[in-house]
């Protein structure tokens, strides 16, 4: 009853006093407002999600590491009527993903390792736990061209692009994603690499910390 007394004088609750009803305000909505400037400080991270989703008006996401999945921080879904729809902090094994691949990158090789152990066994299908040479041999591969592009992985029928950002949150890397249909990522690819590169290079951190 305290609790709720508060709420109500700092104006985030409604009280009805003759149907004893609770019901939030619009005040409840600011509530998160600091979160994306205490994820992403001062840079264009956002922008630069929002620049790519209206070159291509693919699905486009910023994503970090959470432990030994990847997380889906922030989504700006595709307007294409073919579309792989993801929510935003929904997480997925490091293991499982472009994304995730991407973000092995950039840890120790002992660390990978240790990664990919740890994903196999929360992993329920065994067919879709990855061998340890084969997950370091992509990871060279991804750290030699500087991004990560892959077909039918997470979803068949579908494909990812991604690129890392010169920012850190809570001092994990950070990607910049983006996904759609397989036919139409793979007829533009080279455009599309070409717009999250640029997007990548107009974020810049915006205090010495965050950079990775």
């Amino acid at each position: 009853t305290v609790l709720l007394k508060t709420l109500i004088t700092l104006g985030y609750l409604n009280f009805d006093r003759r149907e004893r009803l609770y019901f939030p305000t619009v005040k409840v909505t600011s509530l998160g407002d600091w979160v994306p400037r205490a994820l992403f400080g001062s840079g264009r991270v956002i922008e630069a999600m929002r620049d790519v989703h209206a070159a291509t008006g693919e699905t486009v996401s910023i994503n970090t590491k959470n432990d030994i999945y990847l997380q889906y921080v922030q989504i700006v879904q595709s307007v294409h009527a073919l579309r792989f729809h993801v929510e935003e902090g929904a997480m997925r094994l490091l293991t499982q993903s472009a994304v995730g691949w991407l973000l092995m990158s950039t840890m120790p090789d002992d660390k990978i390792d240790n990664v990919i152990r740890r994903a196999n066994i929360a992993t329920p299908k065994a067919a879709d736990r990855v061998k340890v040479g084969d997950m370091m041999e992509k990871v060279r591969k991804i750290r030699a061209q500087g991004y990560c592009s892959v077909e039918n992985i997470p979803f068949l029928g579908g494909a990812t692009i991604c690129v890392l950002l010169p920012v850190t949150i809570q001092g994990q890397p950070v990607v910049l994603g983006m996904g759609g249909a397989l036919e139409r990522i793979r007829q533009n690819h080279d455009r599309y690499l070409a717009v999250l590169q640029r997007a990548a290079k107009t974020v810049v951190p915006s205090d010495p910390f965050d950079q990775p």
